[in-house]
């Protein structure tokens, strides 16, 4: 039997590039020779596509630039993009993959983006009747502050004013996050107005939208999903973040983080996950897989939803492929199965 022509996309433009190169070489080690011929392609931080040589050092690369990337993707069979971020996890890549009409694992266009820009996720989780953190929308264009209210309506309001509506709505600590960013890159916790105000500037370098959000105390809890119309839910692991929320340098600098898989909570409790998991997925329109974040209240068991991630981390050592594993599935059977889901879907 011929072996399915693969390609493996990763690097890409985004802050998460370094993150997607770990991941797009360990999906590379993991995957059956016997069943792929595997092209390794990778995308630099300008833009430029490279047959992957196995480093991604520049004297090396230099050799390796694919000359005319649509007619070299169209001779492989399926595409897995392992690309983190903005242009990678956003739709970008899905359209033009789309547009290639070549299949692809993971999420489609429509489900990427609107997963990848927190504001938009915050809206349909709403539709959906999905507990979620209360939250503010903002735009930043240069040293103008816009207000948008829960009807769309935009005002636009001085920088402290924003910051005092904010604190009459959700109350200190307040979480700023870029709505387009992923890895947690530009996300800062504020305990007064001054930490905000600066929370709010650094965010807007990431982008011109942003969230600000309540704080929600409680065990942080992840689930992989699988599927493209009969959705599967992984077991529960549970993040134990050094730093007082799981930051970027707390996920992968500080080696005081932990995860524990499986999360030690209750059938009953993890059977709720589940299901909000498998919701939120299918609310999106999700197809392949991703990872859904959670919050479960200390007091309550509440289960408050925090964000779904289309194109998950994907090293060894990631959650994803970890509460599969657990679950019983191989890392190895694990790219099997999602490669499976692209071509018969």
């Amino acid at each position: 039997m011929d072996k399915i022509k693969l390609g493996i996309i990763f690097g890409g433009m985004s802050t998460e590039h370094d993150i997607s190169v770990v991941s797009g070489t360990s999906v590379i080690s993991n995957l059956n020779k016997e069943k792929y011929e595997i092209y390794p392609i990778y995308i630099d931080t300008d833009g430029t596509w490279y047959k992957y040589p196995g480093t991604i050092l520049k004297e090396t690369l230099s050799n390796n630039k694919i000359k005319n990337v649509l007619e070299y993707l169209k001779q492989l069979d399926v595409l897995f993009p392992v690309l983190h971020g903005l242009y990678g996890e956003d739709g970008s890549i899905q359209g033009l993959l789309e547009l290639l009409q070549k299949p692809y694992v993971g999420c489609k266009v429509l489900s990427s983006s609107i997963a990848m820009d927190k504001v938009y996720t915050k809206i349909i989780f709403e539709k959906a009747g999905i507990k979620q953190a209360k939250y503010m929308y903002i735009k930043a264009l240069k040293n103008t502050y816009i207000y948008v209210d829960k009807n769309f309506r935009e005002k636009i309001m001085k920088l402290e004013e924003i910051c005092t509506l904010a604190e009459n709505e959700l109350n200190y600590p307040i979480f700023v996050k870029p709505s387009n960013s992923g890895s947690s890159i530009g996300i800062t916790k504020a305990s007064d107005q001054q930490e905000l105000i600066q929370a709010i500037q650094n965010a807007a370098q990431y982008d011109h939208k942003i969230l600000l959000e309540e704080q929600i105390v409680g065990r942080e809890i992840e689930c992989s999903v699988l599927g493209n119309e009969v959705i599967k839910a992984s077991a529960l692991g549970e993040i134990i973040p050094a730093d007082s929320f799981y930051s970027y340098d707390a996920k992968y600098n500080n080696s005081e983080s932990k995860t524990l898989v499986p999360a030690l909570i209750s059938k009953d409790l993890e059977s709720k996950v589940h299901n909000i998991a498998i919701k939120a997925f299918k609310a999106i329109d999700g197809k392949g897989f991703s990872r859904v974040d959670f919050f479960i209240l200390d007091k309550t068991n509440e289960v408050y939803i925090n964000e779904i991630n289309t194109i998950p981390g994907f090293t060894e050592i990631s959650m994803y492929p970890k509460l599969w594993e657990y679950s019983g599935l191989k890392y190895s059977d694990l790219l099997d199965e999602l490669i499976n889901l692209a071509i018969n879907n």
